[in-house]
């Protein structure tokens, strides 16, 4: 057969962490390469016992076509919980849920790019935004990050040179560096987009693991409500049911349903019952609390072996919340040449170049402390400083 693939397909890559992760799969292997929630912090009883009530209760309904916006006493509970905890005006008509936050990035995506259109993105820039963008044929501008958030005199110069669409980011425990933006930063990054009328894509996906006890507004807090926020449920509840949600404005919002409508007509409509029953029914704040103070503890085992262990010239990132610590090695030491020696150890990481979208980050590398427990924290770092050493007195 003549398979004539279509331009976008064939221009978009695989997802690096994905094949990554096959290379990974052995249970012998410590891998701090993937970034996957701790299985032994997912509720799977009470999901039971909610799966269990929706189906005895109201099974034929659960089972059935629902609306493509969702559940919504769902949609209704996210929208409180904007309105409770930040302080936005948002309605559940704002409220869109998705196959997971990944799915909110297509349908914005399909409703803002054209071919060669730009992309404000950060710098490194999370993998799985990079690649469903790419879909569309982004072309992407990337602003470097600082311990602040992004740099605002390199976004002014893209604002005052370019074009973009939209600015993509994530705010909270950025995904690769950990980072988190600075309240100032916030502030002032919401008010350089108003002034430009430039939407932002705000990716909340760890907006809920802060493990300093401090809550920080969305940059869209600051945008007059014109913000559009994604959220998951992947990190506190489930990644396995797909559960996220797009919270945008009226207008927004009635472009997303159009390209939601397209695509899947609506997401899991049983998901979203149990998911809904177990919220009514469950303490979601205690729940988040402890996998904070887990999160938390994984993040110190981990920061203190590398402050032990790594040589000076080796920074990291020290995170607050989310998954995952950035490495920068010293230059001229390959991430992807320690990714090599370490898994023949045993031990995997994530080398960093495909979080850059204009090359670089070839002596970077994000490392997860989620899905490891104590020992394989100390036992992994332990050789992925060893390697080290052993790379940087060997000639390549």
């Amino acid at each position: 057969m003549n398979h004539r693939y279509s331009e976008r397909i064939c221009s978009t890559q695989k997802s690096f962490i994905r094949e990554i992760l096959k290379v990974t799969a052995n249970p012998e292997i410590i891998s701090f390469a993937g970034g996957l929630p701790n299985p032994n912090l997912i509720d799977d009883e009470g999901i039971q016992k909610a799966a269990a009530a929706v189906l005895k209760e109201d099974g034929k309904t659960a089972l059935q076509y629902s609306t493509t916006e969702g559940h919504p006493p769902l949609r209704e509970w996210i929208a409180e919980r904007y309105r409770t905890r930040y302080g936005l005006s948002v309605d559940a008509d704002n409220i869109l849920i998705t196959n997971g936050s990944q799915q909110c990035l297509d349908l914005v995506g399909k409703v803002y790019i054209d071919k060669g259109d730009s992309v404000i993105i950060e710098d490194p820039g999370y993998l799985g935004a990079i690649q469903s963008f790419s879909m569309f044929q982004a072309e992407f501008l990337p602003v470097p990050l600082n311990e602040e958030g992004p740099d605002m005199a390199c976004l002014k110069n893209v604002l005052d040179t370019t074009s973009a669409k939209f600015m993509y980011g994530i705010p909270n425990s950025q995904n690769p560096s950990g980072i988190s933006y600075s309240e100032s930063r916030r502030r002032d990054l919401g008010a350089i987009l108003c002034e430009y009328e430039m939407p932002f894509l705000e990716d909340d996906a760890y907006g809920e693991l802060q493990f300093d006890g401090v809550t920080r507004k969305p940059v869209s807090a600051y945008m007059d409500g014109e913000g559009i926020l994604t959220g998951s449920f992947s990190k506190i509840f489930s990644p396995g049911m797909r559960m996220g949600w797009v919270c945008a404005p009226d207008e927004v919002m009635e472009k997303i349903l159009i390209a939601k409508q397209a695509s899947d007509l609506h997401s899991n409509y049983l998901s979203q019952r149990i998911l809904s029953k177990y919220l009514d029914e469950n303490d979601i704040d205690a729940h988040i609390a402890g996998i904070n103070e887990a999160y938390g503890k994984r993040a110190g085992w981990m920061i203190a072996k590398m402050e032990e262990c790594f040589p000076d010239d080796v920074h990291f990132t020290r995170p607050t919340g989310g998954m995952f610590v950035w490495l920068t090695l010293p230059e001229g030491v390959s991430s992807t040449r320690l990714f090599d020696a370490a898994l023949e150890r045993k031990v995997a990481i994530l080398p960093g170049t495909p979080f850059y979208t204009n090359g670089g980050g070839e002596s970077t590398a994000r490392i997860n402390f989620s899905n490891s427990d104590k020992d394989e924290i100390l036992t992994g770092i332990g050789i992925v400083a060893e390697v080290l050493e052993e790379i940087r007195t060997t000639p390549q």
